[in-house]
C-alpha cells in the first residue's frame, strides 16, 4: 500500500512516520520542492516528490497543508482517490472566510468542492502531532484513544477507519462531511484525549456557534 503526503509540517511528518512504521510505502511533498525534504526523507525512510507526484503515488493521499493553501492542491491527480483531510481553519493564519465564519459550510466541504472527484474523508485533524506519534495503542487496549472521522463515501470511510486502527486509534464515524464541524478547531473533542465512549459523548455536546477557549487544546 502506498501513501502520498501533501504537506511536510508537523502533522504531515507524523503521518509519514506512522505510515512507514505500519508498512506503507510513503512519499512526502511540500510547496517548496523535493530538494528541501532530503533530511526528512532520510529520517523517516520515505520518498520525496512534488505535490502532483505524491498525489499520483499514493493509493491513499493525506492533505496536511495550512487550510488557506487548499486551492493549490492538485485536482486531476486526486480524482477517484481516497483523500484524508487533516486541515483546520485558523482565521489568524488563514484569513477570515465568510462561509466558515457564518457556519454555512465546513472546511472539508470546501476542500471536497475543490477536489471534485476525490473521495474525501476528514480525519486526523483533532489530535496534536506530538500525540499522534505517542498516543496510539494496540486494538483492544482499555480506554484506547479514539479519533473522529467524517465523509460522504462509506467505502472510503471504512478504508480510513482501517488506517486509524493501524496507527493505534479507534475510529468514530461522526457522519457526513456536513457534520465534520463537530470536531473542527475549538470544539469539545478537538485535540482532547478521549476513548470511544467519551468521544461520542463530546461530539453530541458540540454546538455549531460555541467554541472552547482558544488554545486550550494545547495544554
Amino acid at each position: 500500500m502506498k501513501m502520498g503526503i501533501l504537506g511536510a509540517g508537523f502533522i504531515g511528518r507524523a503521518m509519514a512516520t506512522l505510515a512507514k512504521q505500519s508498512g506503507y510505502d510513503v512519499m512526502i511533498s511540500n510547496s517548496r520542492g523535493p530538494q528541501t525534504l532530503m533530511s526528512t526523507a532520510a529520517a523517516i525512510g520515505c520518498h520525496v516528490g512534488t505535490a502532483r507526484e505524491a498525489a499520483v503515488f499514493g493509493d491513499v493521499v493525506v492533505v496536511a497543508v495550512p487550510f488557506h493553501s487548499y486551492p493549490a492542491l492538485p485536482v486531476a491527480e486526486l480524482e477517484g482517490k481516497i483523500v484524508i483531510d487533516t486541515c483546520n481553519y485558523y482565521p489568524e493564519r488563514d484569513g477570515h472566510i465568510d462561509a466558515l465564519d457564518q457556519y454555512a459550510t465546513t472546511t472539508s466541504e470546501l476542500i471536497a468542492r475543490h477536489l471534485h472527484g476525490a473521495r474525501l474523508v476528514k480525519a486526523f485533524n483533532a489530535i496534536l502531532a506530538k500525540d499522534l506519534e505517542t498516543d496510539g495503542t494496540p486494538p483492544g487496549t482499555p480506554h484506547r484513544r479514539a479519533l473522529p472521522m467524517a465523509g460522504d463515501d462509506l467505502a472510503a470511510k471504512q478504508a480510513v477507519a482501517g488506517v486509524l486502527d493501524q496507527f493505534g486509534f479507534d475510529a468514530v464515524d461522526a457522519g457526513p462531511l456536513s457534520a465534520s464541524w463537530r470536531f473542527e478547531r475549538a470544539k469539545p473533542v478537538y485535540c482532547v484525549r478521549l476513548d470511544r465512549e467519551g468521544l461520542l459523548e463530546k461530539l453530541a455536546e458540540a454546538k455549531r456557534d460555541v467554541e472552547v477557549p482558544h488554545g486550550s487544546w494545547r495544554r
